[in-house]
């Protein structure tokens, strides 16, 4: 699964990276992202084809949910079954986006504790998640858009860490990903597979990323694990 992630760039810096237009919205640089805030989403415009960026709350809320009861565990999409499930079938199909991302953090048991792993792309490169996106009516009339992140198999770096890893998409998918005439979800799917292992690095963090409250550029900075043994006496 994906559960926090980075995004540590500008907002004029996404913009470049991934050619888009804006909405009136802000960014601050962030370091820990959690589930249920607002984040840039990538969607391509309806009326000129175009690339737009908007915040949009993490979490999905099917169109016909009578709440956000269940916005929290609907962060992820499973890659293999997105396209039967009715959370998300109609969304794959119609309401494909790519949230932006330099890193994304993953845990790893260790013993009674689990130590966290931050993952990039090269050497901490912008990248795209696959997305799903909906829209949703609040009882007092209000809309709110929500999002999940796919996630698939994982490559033979996040295995050492996890049993799934967030779907990265190469830039060269965004087009047909983004693409709105495309509504067959099989074809979609076609650009989804395991990041290339090789692309990719991780190294471990401070349990600071454990707390949402803590969102600075600590928390994806690289920390030696200790490892103690204990020591019999006779």
């Amino acid at each position: 699964m994906c559960g926090r992630y980075r995004l540590s760039r500008r907002k004029q810096v996404i913009e470049e990276h991934f050619s888009t237009d804006s909405d009136e919205v802000g960014w601050v640089p962030r370091y820990n992202i959690p589930p249920t805030q607002f984040v840039p989403v990538i969607r391509q415009n309806p009326d000129n084809d175009r690339r737009q960026l908007s915040l949009l709350r993490w979490g999905l809320v099917p169109s016909w949910s009578r709440d956000m009861s269940k916005a929290a565990s609907m962060i992820n999409a499973r890659a293999e079954t997105a396209d039967t499930k009715p959370a998300f079938s109609d969304a794959l199909r119609l309401r494909r986006c790519l949230i932006p991302a330099d890193g994304f953090y993953e845990w790893q048991k260790a013993g009674k504790t689990k130590q966290p792993y931050c993952f990039e792309v090269g050497a901490g490169e912008l990248f795209g998640f696959a997305g799903i996106w909906e829209s949703w009516n609040d009882p007092n009339g209000g809309t709110l858009e929500t999002f999940s992140i796919l996630t698939t198999t994982p490559n033979a770096l996040t295995v050492t860490v996890h049993d799934r890893m967030p779907v990265i998409l190469q830039p060269r998918h965004y087009y047909v990903w983004l693409n709105r005439e495309i509504t067959d979800a099989k074809i979609a799917l076609d650009v989804v597979k395991p990041f290339e292992a090789e692309q990719m690095r991780c190294f471990p963090v401070s349990t600071r990323i454990n707390h949402a409250a803590n969102d600075d550029a600590e928390c994806a900075a690289p920390v030696e694990i200790i490892h103690t043994q204990r020591k019999l006496f006779a």
